[in-house]
């Protein structure tokens, strides 16, 4: 029987009965009944887990909503709680003699991440993860509150996209003007809540025993298998390899369009004979996309006819909707959610499909054995997003205007590449923020802007104030809500791109490898899902020169 969204829901819990749930895990391990604990440590987890979800994602459909504030303000003072009773049975486990025992029932890979997860907590800090999930509440919901002005229409951050990407250059302005003037008026408020977020990232370091938050931060993205060097130098090799490139790109485009200058509101508009939109409106593309996905072969379009008929789709705009987009999952049932703001430009597109590579995975996974393996580490879980971006070109035709789908490709490679500049450039900043917490507001401005002009030296931001002061970082909700939570697209990326190599010679057998990797879910950390899909790792060297030598013959700038 199909599962349907709009019947989903789960009990409402308390911190009392999530203590006694989760105190009859411990009284069976009391009573040597390991398999039975795990078993009904599971069950315990995803029921919260998909409690929380439906919370955030409701909050997320509309953050005015007293009740869905309400929800997301109860789920902030309990997540920590539960987070202090998994780490303790965890450590419980940890602590267990047997050990071969529990990695012949969980896996190597699940005791790793549990390894990992005991050092990121302690009840002390149990009231500074509540007041960091508020702020960052804090975030969205003032976000998702501006309401601007262009060309006569009034609309939300979400909203300004197509103007940004208009032919018209004097109204791409007004629309960057728009949101910028949004930033600035907001700006006193932005660097109290980010220093705010900043100081108790750091006094929760401080707390267990980490000199920063740069290593806390790394062992809470549950990275087990690289750290901060190799993350160094493989922004090194984006800087080699792709700002050489990107920065022609950019100069070539000044020079087709005649421009005396490249201007910030001049990135958005790749192709100049406009950016290739959407074949329809939100009702055209998601009947289309069945298309799409049938034609692509295996079960993905049979799953997503599960999505669509289940109505685990939300994907129109409205004015007190969360920007962004984002793929969750509800856990006790094995179905994901798709969010987006569609708002009739080419992202649509790209955000569709990528958000859908995050359900497939999730779906592909669902059976595996423990809520730990249901979704990779994130930068692993990016590789199976946007691969299916690229993996979907041959079809693209259905979702593009037509006879544009060529312009449509070449639209997103060059997105893709810019792209990474910009990823490495927000994880470098965030490392060097947190390596110097006591950093002023300005000191922070001046940190990005440094970092932009090194990583994106093209940039002019003209009359444009408060980027042009080094505020453009401050439109980025991961570096408020999660930290270090950006450097995992570009890494992604990487990954995603040699699908697309492979893909331009055998389809079917990318999209086959592809299966397969969305199958192995989490069951592996980062390297060893990329060796298990036979893809080169980002932090082997040369691994982007190749990329970017096919890029530049397929955009001919060589």
């Amino acid at each position: 029987m199909s599962i349907l969204f709009k019947d989903l829901a789960f009990p409402t819990p308390t911190a009392d009965g999530l203590a006694a749930a989760f105190g009859r895990v411990t009284a069976l391990l009391d009573a040597g009944q390991r398999d039975q604990a795990l078993a009904l440590f599971d069950t315990e987890r995803r029921a919260y887990d998909s409690w929380a979800s439906l919370v955030a994602l409701r909050f997320a459909q509309d953050t005015t909503d007293p009740q869905a504030r309400a929800d997301r303000d109860l789920a902030d003072s309990l997540t920590p709680r539960v987070t202090e009773h998994e780490i303790a049975i965890k450590r419980r486990l940890l602590d267990d003699p047997d050990r071969p025992g529990l990695v012949a029932a969980v896996g190597t890979h699940t005791v790793r991440l549990w390894e990992t997860d005991i050092t990121t907590f302690d009840p002390r800090i149990r009231d500074a993860l509540e007041e960091e999930a508020r702020l960052g509440a804090e975030y969205t919901a003032l976000l998702a509150s501006a309401r601007l002005t262009v060309d006569g229409q009034t609309v939300n951050l979400s909203g300004l996209a197509p103007f940004a990407e208009s032919l018209d250059r004097d109204v791409r302005h007004a629309a960057e003007q728009a949101r910028w003037d949004f930033f600035a008026t907001h700006g006193t408020e932005l660097d109290a809540l980010y220093d705010r977020l900043v100081q108790v990232r750091h006094g929760m370091a401080r707390t267990l025993g980490y000199d920063t938050y740069t290593p806390l931060g790394y062992r809470r993205m549950r990275r087990v298998d690289y750290g901060p060097a190799e993350v160094a130098r493989f922004r090194d090799d984006v800087l080699t390899h792709v700002v050489p490139l990107v920065r022609a790109i950019m100069e070539n485009r000044r020079l087709t369009m005649n421009w005396d200058r490249l201007r910030s509101w001049d990135e958005a508009l790749i192709d100049p004979l406009g950016n290739p939109r959407p074949a329809g409106d939100h009702d055209v593309l998601v009947e289309r996309a069945q298309t799409m996905f049938d034609r692509m072969g295996g079960d993905l379009g049979a799953f997503y006819r599960k999505m669509t008929e289940g109505g685990f789709l939300d994907l129109r705009n409205r004015p007190t909707k969360a920007g962004g987009g984002f793929c969750t999952a509800f856990p006790s049932m094995g179905m994901p959610f798709i969010f987006a703001n569609f708002n009739g430009t080419q992202h649509d597109i790209n955000v569709f499909t990528h958000e859908m590579g995050h359900a497939y995975q999730n779906w592909k996974s669902r059976d595996l054995p423990g809520i730990d393996l249901l979704w990779p580490t994130m930068e692993a879980a990016e590789i199976n997003s946007m691969a299916l971006e690229f993996l979907t070109w041959p079809q693209i035709d259905l979702m593009v205007e037509d006879g544009l789908a060529d312009r449509f490709r070449r639209v997103h490679l060059i997105g893709s590449l810019s792209f990474l500049p910009y990823g490495v450039c927000v994880d470098h900043f965030q490392h060097e923020v947190y390596a110097r917490p006591d950093m002023t507001a300005e000191q922070r401005h001046a940190t990005w802007r440094r970092l932009e002009q090194l990583y994106m030296p093209w940039r002019d931001y003209g009359d444009l104030a408060r980027p042009a002061m080094g505020g453009r970082w401050q439109a980025q909700g991961h570096i408020y809500r999660s930290p270090f939570y950006y450097i995992d697209y570009t890494l992604a990326l990487c990954c995603a791109m040699q699908f697309w190599l492979r893909s331009r010679t055998d389809q079917d057998g990318a999209m086959a490898v592809y299966t397969d990797l969305c199958t192995l879910g989490g069951s592996q950390p980062f390297t060893g899902l990329v060796a298990a899909a036979g893809l080169a790792s980002p932090f082997e060297p040369g691994t982007l020169a190749d990329i970017v030598q096919e890029a530049e013959r397929v955009l001919q700038m060589r």
